[in-house]
């Protein structure tokens, strides 16, 4: 039955509400834990961004690369590191909030006892399967036409 049928229509869903979703001081390293990796992902379903907490060993490092498509937000929470850029290097300490625009090289060195921080980012979109070629329609061609 529709609306038009004089049925009520269904309700709306309840609108998300604010939760907290974990405590960084508790994926921060004690005592002898130098293992590196991710620590904690947003993945609450509908989100419109990605967050990481993020934590490389002493002396590890994310390399340089080029991120073309988003800004990121690294916060560090714990250690020291260095931020490599196309400009210099820039020294990163627990509470420094860092911007790291899209199309910027940008690496990061770990410092003598590591470093924890975290990323905030847009959401890629999701991957799509597309028929055979359909990619290739939407190219232009090799000489520039559409």
């Amino acid at each position: 039955m529709t609306a038009q049928d004089g049925a009520a229509p269904a309700p709306d869903p309840a609108p998300p509400l604010p939760r907290v979703l974990c405590d960084t001081a508790e994926l921060l390293p004690a005592g002898d834990d130098v293992t590196g990796g991710a620590r904690w992902r947003l993945t609450e379903p509908g989100r419109q961004l990605d967050a990481n907490v993020v934590r490389i060993p002493p002396s590890g490092r994310v390399d340089t690369h080029t991120e073309p498509d988003l800004d990121v937000l690294l916060h560090v929470l714990d250690g020291t590191a260095t931020l490599v850029c196309a400009d210099g290097e820039r020294a990163l300490r627990a509470g420094l909030l860092a911007w790291l625009p899209h199309g910027a090289a940008r690496g990061v060195v770990a410092g003598p006892d590591g470093v924890t921080y975290l990323t905030v980012h847009r959401r890629r979109p999701g991957m799509r399967i597309q028929a055979p070629g359909a990619a290739d329609r939407l190219r232009p061609a090799p000489d520039g036409g559409g």
